[in-house]
């Protein structure tokens, strides 16, 4: 476990009482079946920020990097019915590779995070037929592919659109190390 995550759970204790074990057994406990569920569950019942809720929901649905064996079980799981987007998540993961030594990819159910010292992308194989990029540059206006992100909950600021692995461009790699430059 890296230093923040371990951090992120000493944390949680301090700030609430209660452990992550704990926390995990009482979203259990309702019988949640999705990340969301549970995420709303803690932020409105127990006013948790999104990110002590996304820790716990991800511990609870064992959904995290963390949380499994095998990492590329994730991986795998999130390309199901959408292999035609490997090629994309293949030529980024090697792109991002090569910005430095200190990157660390965290798959999720959904997403794989990739972080420095904090997250600063997400690959999102997010439909059938659009793969996102969600990218952290706070504070920066939207310009060329780079677009304001309004669905992930401040989980990033940005968002880039693609179709196909001929659609990760020079830009789209810049931006993406901007954010990898701006988390370190």
């Amino acid at each position: 476990m890296d230093q923040a995550a371990q951090t992120m759970i000493d944390n949680l204790e301090k700030n609430t009482g209660k452990s992550l074990a704990q926390w995990v057994a009482i979203v259990q406990k309702e019988d949640f079946k999705k990340h969301g569920e549970i995420l709303k569950f803690l932020k409105t019942e127990h006013a948790f920020t999104h990110g002590f809720a996304n820790l716990v929901a991800h511990k609870a649905l064992k959904s995290d990097a963390g949380s499994v064996s095998d990492t590329d079980e994730l991986t795998i799981k999130q390309y199901k019915g959408k292999e035609h987007f490997l090629p994309i998540f293949d030529k980024l993961s090697k792109e991002i590779k090569a910005f430095g030594t200190d990157i660390a990819f965290a798959p999720k159910n959904a997403y794989v995070s990739i972080k420095r010292k904090k997250q600063f992308a997400m690959l999102i194989p997010a439909t059938k037929t659009r793969y996102e990029i969600g990218i952290n540059l706070k504070g920066h206006p939207p310009e060329g592919v780079l677009e304001i992100d309004t669905k992930t909950n401040g989980m990033c600021s940005h968002k880039i659109h693609l179709k196909d692995e001929k659609d990760v461009s020079s830009e789209v790699i810049t931006w993406i190390k901007k954010a990898y430059e701006t988390a370190g």
